[in-house]
Order: structure tokens, then C-alpha cells, then sequence
């Protein structure tokens, strides 16, 4: 019996390993939307002048996949910036190779007539040369909007208007992606319509397939199933991304279901915020990615700007900083409070933060920092070499910590007055203890 339950242990770590080692594999195929996510959830936007400066950026990174905006909102006589944008990008000639605009699918009538959507019509006059064109499944994704049977005479169509009237690179056709806003919903509540449509897809010419947990309320098992299912229907040569937003805090572990489920890669933007409260952001799957020792993006992007680019982009975004506590892009992300917290460069699953453009820093937690933390933390306030503080003194400071906690004394330590008054305690009780030794009067 006890050799039986080792060989499941071991089964169980070796499926582990052998996730692992695919995630390492994995080439995976972005389309970034740090030009339009991001600023859909931000206090501000984004003005013409910033976008016109992002994108360049965007590339230097290595992003081959971007899209310029989306041109399907309500209003659409109502210009917006992204209007704007791709409108400079023309008419000043810009090389638009790889970028995409989002627009929405256009209706053909039971007669045969088809009439293009508004966004399409821009496409087409911006002359951007690759689309993701939206759809919605769920009952209340096509609430007002269309219907089953109409969906499915649209799309053929849809599809083939684009590729008649939108020059694509180098003069060839279009790429199109068909993204399904409602994805997840579609799949958990009409799951024979949802397979029909997908069915429909996988015949069209299209590159590929993007779908969304646009609420971000799915469970990552549940992510991972519709993938499969999605995956299984459409074939192999047609990529199949996901977009998935914060909501219940399932959002990084369904994109890493969802790599595993036969996903092919994920559109967002660089940073975390996003159109709700943030979203399984390219930044962080491409650190999460570096984990496992992913070497096609260590290639392909420059992974030594990652941390700065994305908290530079978030911080324009929001007209404020980024969160101190948000994972790897945080300011207390590599702000070690205790020497076993370190990441390693030598340890499996571990980035330590100059893999991403980032450094570690110190700050101080009176229950747990050690020396390390305590020192790191009063060379960064006092502008010292560490070297310069004995392990007697930091030790008397993490003691004074103690004793004054257990007096009732709450005091923010970390802050850089209280740091170097704590320290100025630590050398006079350092300094009572020589006199007491040394029989001198206190």
C-alpha cells in the first residue's frame, strides 16, 4: 500500500513537472492593447501626443501584434482618439505592419444584403490592415443586438466583406481574428450554440479565435474546460487566444489554465489595469512565462524593460502610481522585508527582479524582518554602504522593535524618520550596555 501511494505522489509531481516544461515551451502568440485596455479603465486616457510615443515603444519591446485601438464603441459618428491615431498613422505613412484595430461584425439580412458596420468602414478608410472583429453567444451578450440565425449569416459575410474591401500587409489579405466577448458565458450557458458557431468559425478564413471572461467571475478549471472545448472544434492551424479580466482574482491562474488547455497565447495590455479592475495582463504572463525558463520569450522580448515599460505605462494610465502591493510590477513586489523571501536566479520558479528591469529594495516589518531587511532598509534611508552597520547594532534594533511592540508601541519603522531614530535608540542602548559592563555609571 505504501508503495502504491508513492507512485501517485510521484504521478502527481511528475504531471506538475510535465506542465512545467510545456509552459517552457511555449512560443506564445500576443497582441498587445496597451494603446486601448489600459486607457479604457483609466481615470485619464491616453491623448494623441502619448500614443504616438507608446508605440514605439511597444515594438522596441518586441511586440510584433498591436492593436491600435477599437472603433466599435457607441457613438461612432462621435470620433474618439483612437480615431485620431490611426488617422496621423495614415496619413503620415507610418509602416502599420502587424497592427490590428478592433471592430464589430457587420449584419447581413435574410434577403442576402449585407451592411458593413461603422467600425469596418473606418478599417477600411484608416487603412489598418488587420482586424479582431467582436461577436457576442450569451442570451444577454446578443440581447438587443441579433440573433442566432442572424449571427450566422452575418459572420460568413462579415468575414468576407473584410477581405474584399481591407488591403492587408504587403498588399495581401487581412488577418482577422473573430473574438467572442462573452466567450466563457457562451460556453456555460448555450454550449450547442456556442459549438455550431465554432464549428462555422473553424471553415472561415480567419487567422484565429480570441475569447473573454469579460467579468472575470470563471474558475480557472472552468476556463481550462472551455478552451478545450474551443480547441478541440477549430483546427490546429488556427490560433486560439484568450483576454481574461480581474474580478473574483482568478485571472493569472485561468491564463496559465488556459496555455495548458491548448491555447495558443492572450491579448491585453503590458501593465494590469485594465477595463474592470485590471485583467491577466501581457506583463505579468510573460514574467510567469520567464519562471519556467521560457527561453522563446527571453528571445523575443526584452524582458530587462519589462518592469519599468509596464509600471511607466500603468502610472500615465492613471495619473497616479501603481499599487505598492500588486505583484511583480508593485513597488513592494522586491521590497524584501525578510532574507528568505529572496528569489533566487538559481531556484526553479523564481525571477528576481533585474530579469525584469527591477532591483531589490528593503522595508521594515517589526514582527519578521531580519538583518538583512533591517540593514538593507537604513543603508537605502541613510545613503551608506550596508557595510557600514555592524550586525550588533541591526540586532538591537530588531530587539528594540520587540520590546517596544510589547509596550503597545505601534510604530511605522519603515518610514525614514523613525528608521533613523530607531537606529539613533539602538546605538545609545548599545552604548548603555558598554557602560554597564564597564562599570562606568549609566
Amino acid at each position: 500500500m505504501t508503495l502504491e501511494a508513492r507512485e501517485r505522489a510521484s504521478a502527481a509531481l511528475n504531471d506538475a513537472r510535465a506542465k512545467a516544461a510545456r509552459l517552457a515551451d511555449i512560443d506564445p502568440f500576443m497582441i498587445d492593447l496597451s494603446l486601448r485596455e489600459n486607457p479604457v479603465g483609466s481615470r485619464v486616457g491616453q491623448t494623441l501626443d502619448e500614443k504616438l510615443a507608446i508605440l514605439p515603444q511597444l515594438r522596441t519591446f518586441g511586440f510584433r501584434n498591436i492593436s491600435l485601438g477599437t472603433l466599435d464603441y457607441a457613438i461612432p459618428d462621435e470620433l474618439e482618439v483612437d480615431d485620431d491615431f490611426m488617422i496621423r498613422l495614415r496619413d503620415t505613412g507610418t509602416d502599420m505592419t502587424g497592427c490590428f484595430a478592433f471592430t464589430a461584425m457587420g449584419i447581413a439580412s435574410p434577403d442576402g444584403t449585407f451592411t458593413p458596420d461603422p467600425s469596418q468602414l473606418k478599417l477600411r478608410d484608416y487603412r489598418v490592415p488587420n482586424t479582431v472583429s467582436e461577436i457576442y453567444l450569451s442570451s444577454f451578450g446578443m440581447e438587443g443586438m441579433y440573433d442566432l440565425p442572424t449571427l450566422k449569416r452575418s459572420l460568413p459575410a462579415s468575414v468576407q466583406w473584410l477581405r474584399e474591401n481591407i488591403v492587408g500587409e504587403d498588399g495581401g489579405a487581412p488577418r482577422i481574428f473573430i473574438n467572442i466577448v462573452d466567450g466563457c458565458d457562451a460556453f456555460a450557458e448555450a454550449s450547442d450554440a456556442t459549438f455550431e458557431i465554432m464549428e462555422l468559425l473553424a471553415g472561415l478564413p480567419i487567422e484565429g479565435v480570441t475569447m473573454e471572461d469579460d467579468r472575470g467571475t470563471y474558475m480557472p478549471f472552468q476556463v481550462g474546460a472551455y478552451v478545450a472545448a474551443a480547441r478541440a472544434i477549430l483546427p490546429p492551424s488556427m490560433k486560439l487566444l484568450m483576454h481574461i479580466h480581474s474580478g473574483a482574482g482568478f485571472e493569472n491562474a485561468s491564463m496559465i489554465e488556459a496555455l495548458l488547455n491548448g491555447a495558443d497565447g492572450a491579448w491585453g495590455g503590458l501593465p494590469k489595469r485594465a477595463a474592470v479592475i485590471g485583467h491577466a495582463s501581457l506583463g505579468e504572463l510573460l514574467a510567469n512565462l520567464v519562471r519556467t525558463g521560457n527561453s522563446k520569450v527571453t528571445n523575443t522580448y526584452r524582458m530587462d524593460e519589462l518592469l519599468p515599460l509596464s509600471t511607466d505605462l500603468q502610472v500615465l494610465d492613471e495619473a497616479g502610481p501603481v499599487p505598492d502591493d500588486l505583484p511583480i510590477f508593485g513597488h513592494n513586489a522586491y521590497r524584501l522585508s525578510l532574507g528568505a523571501f529572496r528569489q533566487r536566479p538559481d531556484r526553479f520558479m523564481d525571477l528576481p527582479p533585474d530579469r525584469i528591469g527591477g532591483e531589490y529594495r528593503y522595508r521594515i516589518c517589526p514582527v519578521v524582518s531580519d538583518v538583512e531587511a533591517v540593514r538593507g532598509r537604513l543603508a537605502e534611508v541613510s545613503g551608506k554602504p550596508p557595510e557600514d552597520y555592524a550586525d550588533e547594532v541591526i540586532t538591537m534594533m530588531i530587539r528594540l522593535m520587540r520590546r517596544e511592540l510589547r509596550r503597545g508601541l505601534r510604530i511605522d519603522y519603515d518610514e525614514p524618520e523613525q528608521v533613523m531614530a530607531l537606529y539613533a535608540r539602538a546605538l545609545a542602548a548599545l552604548a548603555q550596555l558598554v557602560s554597564i559592563s564597564s562599570g562606568e555609571p549609566a
